[in-house]
């Protein structure tokens, strides 16, 4: 390790794996903290300070999320590893950027809109994608689908305390979407910031998650800890395994 920093909850250190120079960054909950540490990333190696333009050579930056997630179908189960091929906003970051989604994107927005105008959402949320490259080298031998990211814990994931959710069939409706057969797989925070700001400033990024919970079998992880100390040996051995 050569450098250790730490701001507020932001928590970074770099150094080397099998030659590999990486940083490694708690960035804290949510996609506002998300827009923070991807927006002054890129900043660092693709803004020149004393001139504040952007550099006329771009460095592209490859991410790879470690987190935890809440499963949203049945045969997901605790403990075991989830990766996103593709997000769904539900948290309205990149609704405030500049973007164009893909065609394929675009279709599946357009079928997720139409499969829950029974109980239609008050929002329109969007849709990013994984890094393809990124794909086939870190989550091809475990589960993946559509991650649905929330602006929050409980209302925005369907769950009651004393205030009631403005959606109650919300688990139900993300639970039985397909599209191209892609399924919504899991809950989380994050992951669409990652993949719309990864892909509005020339990035890469994939997201991997641990599941210590199952929404719909209502089951809970005995070790959230010790199933993300095993994200996180999966990851960093897949990372040794990588041409880059």
């Amino acid at each position: 390790v050569e450098v250790q920093r730490q701001k507020r909850e932001f928590v970074t250190h770099t150094g080397f794996l099998s030659n590999k120079r990486i940083t490694v960054i708690s960035t804290g909950i949510g996609t506002d903290n998300i827009d923070i540490v991807f927006t002054e990333l890129d900043a660092l190696v693709n803004i020149d300070f004393e001139t504040r333009m952007a550099r006329e050579e771009l460095t592209k930056l490859f991410f790879i999320r470690i987190g935890t997630c809440g499963s949203l179908q049945v045969d997901i189960e605790v403990d075991s590893f989830v990766g996103s091929e593709y997000a769904l906003g539900m948290d309205n970051l990149l609704n405030f950027y500049l973007r164009d989604h893909t065609p394929v994107e675009k279709e599946m927005l357009l079928a997720f809109m139409e499969h829950v105008q029974e109980y239609p959402l008050s929002f329109i949320p969007y849709i990013a994608a994984c890094s393809s490259s990124m794909l086939s080298n870190f989550i091809a031998e475990i589960p993946k689908g559509i991650t649905v990211s929330c602006p929050g814990f409980y209302g925005p994931q369907g769950r009651a305390v004393r205030a009631q959710p403005a959606f109650p069939e919300l688990i139900h409706q993300l639970s039985t979407f397909t599209f191209g057969g892609h399924r919504i797989i899991n809950f989380d925070m994050e992951t669409s910031g990652i993949y719309g700001l990864s892909k509005l400033l020339g990035h890469e990024a994939i997201s991997l998650n641990a599941v210590i919970v199952n929404r719909i079998e209502k089951k809970f992880s005995n070790d959230p800890d010790k199933a993300v100390d095993g994200l996180i040996k999966f990851t960093l051995e897949k990372l040794s395994e990588s041409p880059r």
